[in-house]
């Protein structure tokens, strides 16, 4: 328990800041999970799929929740491994 009334304040605003970022860092891994997924599986809308865990990322790191280099290398992978899939079809 925090003794002096500014580090109560900051206490207050971590818990909430980490349960907005654990939302919006939660929601790009499922994207993406589901873009691998819909990769791995040859679906045909995997494009959308790949397209959906992009936005996602991109909304990432434009919160500042993942590094914007993070975001970029995570989309690089999967459109590297859609084209592989698409190239090999």
């Amino acid at each position: 328990m925090a003794n002096i009334k500014s580090a109560d304040k900051k206490n207050r605003q971590s818990i909430k800041r980490a349960a907005r970022n654990r939302v919006v860092r939660g929601s790009a891994r499922t994207a993406v999970k589901k873009a691998r997924l819909a990769i791995d599986s040859g679906d045909p809308n995997a494009l959308q799929a790949v397209m959906a865990a992009e936005r996602a990322l991109d909304r990432a790191a434009s919160k500042g929740v993942i590094h914007a280099n993070n975001a970029s290398r995570r989309k690089s992978r999967l459109y590297q491994a859609l084209n592989r899939t698409q190239t090999a079809v």
